[in-house]
């Protein structure tokens, strides 16, 4: 009974057009007043939201935020594009491709996929059009090639994942997530040059050795931060939260006194940018977590798990039902709270799959990131629409072959272990 208040509360809410964290909360909220009077089940409420958010590697996600919003207006986009465009430029449809290695980059920079489609597009689709791209396709490359960034670290998502699970390393996940966002930027790049090949497309033109190097140089301090980052949390140096802060000074420090992109009147409008999406995801995080305790303390997680295990022995077939499952999901909910909320449902099951939860949150991060590329509610979607000027309906013909190309870096991430977990081997971070 309690699980279909809690369902129905939701779906009703979200289809009314209110904000997911307040679906979540006033569900949740719902479901505990059926078995406790007002007061307690407030107060309970209360308690489980606070104690969500007490966690010191959460703190991790608002400095990644501050340091993506930082970079997101220092200029950092455009030197990464200036650099891609010197390397593969003289592809035919060549600026397609700049635009996937660009948001790859950029995103796995800002650690933003909002920010790699907004930073990056604001650029590359104005000069897309100019070399004759269909305006619809190009805002459809440079939403789905925004989303490996949530793949490549810094991830805030991957964050939220190890928290979830409650032990998975972050640095392991880190590391594992190289493999499949690179995979995932390959694909996507096989498909924008056979639509270039296709349509007879033009090259963004070649340039010498020394330009080349040169925008090198110039990109090379951007690129630099990943190194920063990963490298000492690897070799021991700092913690991933430790890491945020680096990253929120090595980023203020090139965007302000090396590239001179901000100034101390920029500042105030950065952090304010920064709280208010901090605000954003943390209220996600509070009321998913509250959700979640209620589901545990329901025993669905293990219901859900018997009920999967009963349907078929055959993990190949079990797997295909949840990644659809959470493709679903994703189209109508936010990263945060379904890696929240889901991760203790399926998680189990895929341990006993013999799945191990490093790879399990490698799928479900890229299996969650089709559907910020989704209708309805895919907010990278939306935001390559503005840039664009376009409308959703129009670019869903273009979708359909990205779609294809992540459903494909999907199943082999699901179904090929060692795509996300040779790097971690390698380094140490997992038997």
């Amino acid at each position: 009974m309690i699980e279909a208040v809690l369902l129905g509360v939701f779906v009703v809410l979200l289809m009314l057009g209110v904000p997911v964290a307040f679906c979540i909360g006033v569900a949740t909220l719902g479901a505990l007043m059926m078995s406790l009077d007002a007061g307690p089940a407030v107060a309970t409420m209360a308690q489980r939201m606070v104690g969500g958010l007490n966690s010191f590697a959460l703190l991790a996600i608002p400095l990644f935020i501050l340091s993506g919003v930082i970079m997101g207006q220092g200029g950092i986009a455009r030197r990464l594009i200036d650099f891609a465009k010197s390397l593969i430029g003289m592809v035919p449809g060549g600026l397609a491709l700049v635009n996937v290695v660009s948001c790859t980059l950029f995103g796995a920079i800002s650690g933003s996929a909002v920010a790699a489609s907004s930073a990056v597009g604001g650029f590359m689709l104005p000069e897309m059009e100019k070399d004759g791209f269909d305006r619809n396709f190009s805002a459809a490359v440079t939403a789905t090639s925004a989303t490996t960034g949530l793949l490549i670290p810094p991830s805030n998502i991957l964050i939220v994942y190890a928290i979830a699970s409650g032990g998975v390393s972050i640095a392991a996940l880190f590391i594992a997530g190289y493999l499949p966002g690179l995979l995932l930027a390959g694909l996507l790049m096989l498909v924008c040059a056979y639509h270039a090949k296709r349509h007879n497309l033009p090259t963004a033109g070649r340039q010498s050795l020394r330009a080349t190097m040169g925008a090198g140089l110039r990109a090379l301090p951007s690129l630099l931060l990943i190194v920063v980052v990963i490298g000492g949390i690897l070799g021991g140096i700092f913690t991933a939260t430790e890491a945020g802060a680096i990253a929120v000074l090595y980023a203020l420090a090139l965007a302000w006194l090396a590239y001179g992109e901000i100034s101390r009147r920029d500042i105030y409008p950065i952090l304010l940018k920064s709280a208010e999406t901090t605000a954003i995801v943390m209220l996600l995080v509070a009321t998913s977590v509250a959700m979640s305790w209620l589901l545990a303390f329901h025993d669905i997680p293990t219901q859900v798990a018997e009920f999967l295990l009963q349907l078929s022995n055959n993990p190949l077939l079990i797997l295909l039902i949840i990644n659809l499952v959470l493709l679903m999901v994703g189209s109508f909910m936010d990263m945060t709270p379904a890696v929240l909320i889901f991760t203790p449902i399926f998680l189990p099951v895929a341990t006993q799959l013999g799945m191990s939860p490093l790879h399990f949150g490698i799928m479900m991060v890229l299996n969650l990131s089709i559907g910020l590329v989704t209708p309805p509610v895919g907010s990278v979607l939306f935001v390559s629409c503005a840039i664009a000027k376009t409308t959703i309906a129009r670019m869903i013909g273009p979708l359909l072959p990205m779609y294809a190309a992540m459903i494909v870096a999907l199943l082999l991430v699901t179904y090929v272990p060692a795509i996300s977990e040779a790097l971690p081997r390698y380094f140490g971070l997992m038997n």
